[in-house]
């Protein structure tokens, strides 16, 4: 057995992170093996925390410590903007030109994921549209094919409850992930957004 078995594991553990590689989770081990063991407890407490602490409010689907998220509690939901993710929230927010209410899927519809409209929070967004009187849905899924397919399939299901759903304009480029698009881009796109 060999006596680096603990660094392999801390290697493996870095590994499981999306968008980690081997390289990548290497120099991370040995970053916390050179760290202070007090810095080692705080990072490892933090982590904790997190999990433990952060929970899906329950109105949007982002991430947040209460029930009900800050956003939520402080927007009316008149203008819903649908994301994929919650890291796309964190993108949207530096908008300064919205100042409506968010929703969290959790996902696209994307067969070759095995991701149906059943898997994602439609069925909460269709709840949250009725129960505010929304007037007005944005689709600021990725623009890429399970994001365009999502923005479509939700565009459907909403036009018998007479709201206005929209799709980003396409000042983000097909195929590009929100994470890499600037915020002059992304303000652009909010601006010019287009009816589904």
């Amino acid at each position: 057995m060999s006596d680096l078995d603990k660094l392999s594991k801390l290697i493996s553990a870095f590994r499981a992170l999306p968008g980690v590689g081997y390289k990548t989770a290497q120099r991370y081990a040995y970053g916390v093996l050179n760290m202070k063991m007090e810095d080692v407890n705080n990072f490892a407490q933090s982590l904790i925390d997190a999990k433990q602490n952060i929970h899906f409010c329950k109105e949007c689907g982002n991430f947040s410590e209460k029930e009900i998220c800050d956003h939520c509690l402080k927007n009316n939901a008149e203008i819903i903007c649908v994301v994929a993710e919650p890291k796309d929230v964190a993108i949207m927010e530096k908008l300064k030109n919205f100042n409506g209410a968010f929703h969290v899927l959790h996902g696209c519809i994307n067969p070759l994921e095995h991701k149906s409209p059943n898997d994602i929070r439609i069925k909460e967004l269709v709840a949250r549209v009725q129960k505010h009187h929304t007037k007005e849905v944005i689709m600021a899924t990725n623009p890429d094919v399970p994001g365009d397919t999502t923005a479509y399939y939700i565009a459907e299901l909403l036009k018998p409850f007479g709201v206005k759903v929209t799709r980003i304009a396409q000042g983000v480029s097909m195929g590009t992930d929100l994470e890499y698009a600037d915020e002059v881009t992304l303000n652009r796109a909010i601006e010019l957004r287009n009816s589904l």
